[in-house]
């Protein structure tokens, strides 16, 4: 047995001395990181982390706390400070310990691989990463770069026989190009996420920042009226993010998620279809199980427009009488919510030729997403930039407008989908081409 499996034992054996029911999440991370600034490196960073959080349940009350010291007396008062906590708790019927003897490991070879790389390679792509973009033409600067990796390893124990392991790897890059000609200016930021150092393509990478930015110089506001829109997937996943929670069960049974009494309704286009995939060939998201230890699986959320489920975890499943769905998140210092892992949206019935046929805006870049969305209400007003375009083609580029709407009522107006499939910097979204219609846009 491993020295933080004995940990873990040792910790739940001394919460059923307390009468009392838990989990746990011990989590290690490494993480490296390197900053280029003016052709020198102006951060070179490796830091670790180790901590180990509780969530002890006593007379149906919840305790949350954590410990980053990892021997016996911090451990003891990190048990004891979730008992205090449990006492000053409103009571919860729905929070229990209910993933009785899970043991799933991911056994994901691509999640976990070998690194040899030279540590001056990897100097050298994060200077690359400035010094390339600042010798194009017109960047005046690249001030948000560098390259970056990190190693985390995690185990989640239960008072119920559960213990499941988890280990992965990432690495990943990003630049900016921030270019002023003509006393014009604009900037553009994007990033890489890989496994393998050397499946980062940063040539692609610099080629779509600089051509962006240099592309968004000359951007002007179109005419104030309503325009059909093709987000790119960057920008779409962002938008989706601040109106994530229509798709939470906790949301639901705190009584705000707007879709609280839509199932087996329409929310969408009979176009759209969106599952929470527990695999995708290259994600950033796969694991064998939640925050509780239960298995993650394919979830069919949204299927031709009709709502099918909520994101549950065991509360809120308890709490609607339904079926969990492998969608518990907890990290070690948090509570109990949900997550999903992979968010897919199904390819649709048109050739990307058709979703860009005639005339649309591409937005790229959205500003204020956050202050301009309520995402129980749906409406959103937020800044952006991107191009008008025809057929496929950019034809002016667009900037100094404001898009407005509600986005619940967007995912109706959709007028074509792609059938090829695309993902965010993250590789945790993934969605064809879509086009809406009919959004506001102010302008001039």
């Amino acid at each position: 047995m491993s020295e933080m499996n004995q940990r873990l034992e040792r910790l739940l054996g001394k919460v059923a001395d307390l009468g009392a029911e838990a989990d746990l999440i011990a989590s290690q991370d490494r993480s490296f990181s390197l900053k280029a600034d003016k052709g020198e490196l102006s951060e070179y960073k490796v830091t670790g982390s180790q901590q180990i959080g509780i969530r002890l349940i006593k007379d149906g009350r919840v305790g949350i706390a954590y410990s980053e010291a990892l021997d016996e007396p911090a451990l003891d008062a990190m048990v004891q400070d979730a008992l205090d906590a449990s006492r000053f708790a409103k009571a919860d019927p729905d929070q229990r310990i209910r993933v009785a003897g899970s043991r799933l490991e991911t056994r994901d070879p691509t999640i976990l691989q070998p690194d040899e790389t030279p540590v001056d390679d990897k100097i050298a792509l994060a200077l690359r990463l400035e010094g390339e973009m600042l010798r194009r033409e017109g960047v005046k600067g690249a001030p948000y770069n560098a390259y970056y990796e990190g190693s985390s390893e995690l185990w989640l124990a239960n008072s119920l026989g559960t213990l499941c392991h988890h280990r992965e790897a990432s690495v990943g890059c990003y630049t900016t190009a921030l270019i002023e000609l003509g006393g014009r200016q604009s900037m553009y930021y994007q990033g890489l996420s890989e496994r393998r150092f050397a499946d980062l393509a940063v040539d692609g990478l610099i080629e779509t920042i600089y051509g962006t930015a240099l592309g968004l110089l000359e951007g002007e506001a179109v005419p104030t009226g309503h325009y059909s829109v093709v987000f790119s997937t960057n920008a779409f996943s962002e938008l989706l993010g601040c109106f994530s929670a229509a798709l939470s069960g906790k949301w639901a049974m705190q009584g705000i998620n707007p879709w609280r009494d839509k199932l087996g309704q329409s929310v969408a286009s009979p176009l759209l279809t969106l599952e929470s995939r527990a695999h995708m060939p290259g994600g950033m998201k796969i694991r064998a199980f939640d925050g509780e230890g239960a298995a993650t699986t394919d979830l069919l959320l949204i299927g031709e427009g009709e709502l099918k489920t909520l994101l549950h975890n065991s509360a809120t499943a308890h709490h609607f009488g339904v079926a969990p769905n492998g969608c518990a998140a907890r990290g070690a210092r948090s509570s109990l919510d949900v997550a999903p892992r992979h968010l897919v949206f199904g390819l649709g019935p048109h050739q990307e030729q058709q979703v860009v046929s005639g005339r649309y805006l591409e937005l790229v870049k959205l500003d204020g997403l956050h202050s301009g969305a309520d995402a129980v209400s749906g409406d959103f007003s937020f800044g952006a930039s991107g191009f008008l375009c025809q057929d496929g083609e950019r034809i002016q580029p667009v900037r100094g407008i404001t898009v407005a709407g509600n986005f619940y009522r967007l995912l109706k107006e959709v007028e074509a989908v792609g059938n090829r499939l695309h993902h965010d910097d993250g590789k945790g979204f993934y969605a064809p081409l879509i086009r809406f219609g009919d959004l506001a846009v102010t302008g001039k």
